[in-house]
């Protein structure tokens, strides 16, 4: 059953922007390293100059089917690109290349845990290939805005969820899980401090059994603690002005961390105010069977079931091999460590000490497990000898 909130049931769906792992543009062969210096890394192709043409690139495409063929999704064979119509500064083309019909990645689904160690599968409708956008920087010169194009075509993927959350601690759960997944298959770097990963947040209110609510989007959040105070303070924003009578407006709204509220951006446009239209200069996107199970092939063991070996082979509850599971690099440490140590007879003394002392030391030294000073061979020496 849901949890109600003074009487009214939450209801929120998340769209997620991950920049995927290519070392070119999606239809360029523009550098996408992040920290350049303003405006070097955006070419006339990015700027849609005339005379130029974008080329799709191929590893983008590959990349979006690994996601989707690790949350079980269909994966749609013939997918096009369209051409999303919209003016802002940083959108250098007047429009974005994205997909609005045949999605290359279709109905599939996660499955997140909870704090109470319960699991819920929330349902993702579709995860679609577009280019970013630049970005607007404020206050660099007083009383301006500039714009950096360098982020300009930038591959991405919008992952959509249904909207199948209904409390803040099931948003932010589905967010931590997808963010280990592309880092898990290596699709994403997940970096949100530099935008690689950036989140917006569906919120509406209902009464139990009723229609969904009028939904308002919280745009670009780029930490898991600002989605958790953004929907937090719009279900308070919207609480109250239904409790006094008055309606929500459908609209696109900032979070402020500061002022800890939201105001309004604009009004929330509807697939047909953007004037999709086919892409005259590109080509459908068609995905052969063969591909696909080259694909496959070459996925790592997905999270979940690795969680179940755990449980399973080295005898570990069901949070200690969620906790060793929650990035990859740290399931294969922790692998590493029972290795070492003498096999599954010591697998649970190797996941104490993984999540016991030697997290809490790192913490404590701001390290991340990449730049440990104790190897997993060491430690799993050390722990042979306990």
């Amino acid at each position: 059953m849901a949890k109600l909130i003074d009487g009214w049931e939450v209801v929120i769906g998340l769209e997620i922007h991950t920049q995927l792992n290519t070392k070119t543009k999606i239809f360029s062969g523009s550098s996408t390293e992040f920290g350049q210096d303003p405006n070097t890394q955006a070419s006339l192709v990015d700027l849609a100059m005339p005379g130029v043409l974008p080329v799709l690139n191929q590893a983008v495409v590959d990349l979006a089917v690994r996601f989707g063929l690790g949350i079980n999704a269909y994966i749609d064979q013939a997918s096009v690109f369209a051409r999303k119509n919209y003016f802002y500064p940083d959108s250098p083309k007047g429009y974005q290349i994205s997909q609005m019909d045949n999605p290359i990645v279709g109905l599939g689904h996660v499955d997140i845990q909870l704090d109470d160690g319960s699991v819920k599968r929330i349902g993702v409708t579709r995860a679609h290939l577009e280019e970013d956008a630049g970005k607007s920087i404020h206050g660099a010169v007083s009383g301006m805005t500039g714009i950096d194009l360098n982020r300009a075509c930038t591959p991405l993927l919008e992952i959509v969820s249904e909207p199948d959350m209904r409390s803040v601690e099931e948003a932010v759960a589905y967010v931590k899980t997808i963010h280990s997944l592309v880092r898990w298959l290596g699709i994403s770097d997940g970096n949100m401090a530099e935008g690689s990963f950036r989140c917006d947040c569906n919120v509406s209110l209902r009464r139990p059994g009723n229609e969904f609510g009028t939904r308002c989007e919280l745009k670009n959040i780029n930490s898991f603690r600002f989605i958790e105070q953004a929907i937090n303070v719009e279900i308070e924003r919207q609480m109250d002005i239904l409790e006094s009578g008055g309606s929500i407006t459908q609209e696109t709204r900032l979070f402020d961390p500061v002022k800890m509220e939201t105001r309004s951006m604009r009004s929330k446009e509807e697939a047909n105010d953007y004037r999709y239209f086919p892409d005259p200069d590109l080509l459908p996107v068609i995905i052969t069977d063969e591909q696909i199970e080259r694909i496959r092939a070459e996925l790592p063991e997905l999270p979940v079931a690795r969680r179940a070996r755990f449980v399973e082979s080295y005898g570990l509850t069901d949070y200690d091999a969620h906790v060793l599971t929650l990035s990859r690099e740290m399931a294969d440490f922790y692998e590493a460590v029972v290795v070492t140590a003498g096999g599954e007879k010591h697998a649970k003394l190797a996941a104490n000490w993984v999540m016991g002392e030697f997290s809490a030391a790192l913490n404590k030294a701001s390290l991340e497990l990449q730049n440990s000073p104790v190897s997993a061979e060491q430690l799993g020496g050390m722990v042979a000898r306990i």
